[in-house]
């Protein structure tokens, strides 16, 4: 009895896993950063590979998917179906962030520069998929974008329903050039935000399965509810 209460409570500072038939794992604590990109390219060990992603423009996810998907095409990795949804801000209209350092006002520069980026990268992470379906590389591919009006604060991965990774955008300052000149510009700045960790396990009370629990919760809601079919 002493034994288990102390696996639990560990298991609730999240300092340990347990893993069905094997037995209890030292795990990172879920307080230090992690990197994203091994854990992204063991999910596509999975015959089905799930990635809901919320954030600003899906650039990082694109980045990281290329390893995993080009392992997929010389047939190092087998998965049998990929789905992706990307949950991200519709900069085609007004947002309270990023705006302009002078007076904190919208930038319609800015939002035409992140609408073209946030194109760029969807696109180019549907047409991988569905060239690696027509050859039959994978059995099912889909990737779904919706858009919604709230100014991002964080980015979220849910990976494969088991994991999640999360971050919080800090704001900075910097000078973007437009066709009319130069422009400061409070921007949230995706590639500085640290991401922090949590994975689900079969204790429905752990702190890593209620922090899944309620991320797939909000994901969902927001997907179901104010989000929008984005066309790329």
């Amino acid at each position: 009895m002493t034994v288990q209460q102390a696996l639990r409570v560990l298991k609730d500072e999240g300092l340990v896993q347990s893993r069905q038939g094997s037995g209890v794992y030292v795990r990172e604590r879920t307080e230090r950063p992690i990197g994203l990109r091994p854990h992204i390219e063991r999910a596509f060990d999975s015959e089905r590979v799930t990635i809901d992603f919320a954030g600003f423009s899906g650039e990082i996810l694109h980045g990281v998917l290329q390893e995993p998907l080009d392992k997929i095409r010389v047939g190092r990795l087998t998965p049998e179906s990929i789905s992706i949804r990307l949950l991200l801000p519709d900069t085609r209209e007004p947002l309270a962030l990023p705006c302009k350092v002078e007076d904190l006002t919208d930038s319609p520069e800015f939002r035409e520069r992140a609408t073209h980026i946030m194109r760029r990268h969807t696109e180019s992470i549907r047409d991988s998929l569905e060239e690696l379906a027509s050859f039959n590389l994978i059995k099912e591919a889909s990737v779904e974008v919706r858009v919604h009006r709230s100014a991002p604060m964080f980015k979220l991965y849910i990976i494969n329903n088991e994991e999640i990774f999360y971050g919080f955008y800090p704001v900075r300052e910097h000078i973007i050039q437009f066709t009319t000149g130069p422009q400061a510009i409070y921007d949230l700045m995706g590639k500085d935000a640290v991401l922090f960790h949590h994975a689900a396990n079969e204790d429905p009370e752990s702190t890593g399965t209620q922090y899944l629990n309620q991320a797939r919760l909000w994901f969902d809601s927001m997907w179901t509810t104010v989000g929008r079919e984005f066309a790329t």
